[in-house]
């Protein structure tokens, strides 16, 4: 009669993997977060000084808001 083990795993294969794929994740992350801040500045640096005090800011501001998508 053949019996199976469940109590023993592969350790170090599901963690190694796991750890990759968070990693990876962190890059995407990172990568889609720093883009994000470089069209929110674009974007904002485009606008008028009138504009920018429609809404609120004046140009000095457009580095902290650009950078308020890297702080996540």
């Amino acid at each position: 009669m053949a019996a199976l083990d469940t109590t023993r795993t592969n350790y170090g294969v599901a963690s190694a993997a796991n750890r990759l794929a968070a990693f990876t994740g962190e890059v995407f992350t990172a990568i889609i977060d720093w883009n994000d801040a470089r069209a929110t500045r674009k974007a904002l640096s485009g606008l008028t000084d009138r504009e920018l005090e429609d809404i609120g800011l004046v140009r000095g501001d457009i580095d902290s808001v650009a950078r308020s998508y890297l702080i996540r």
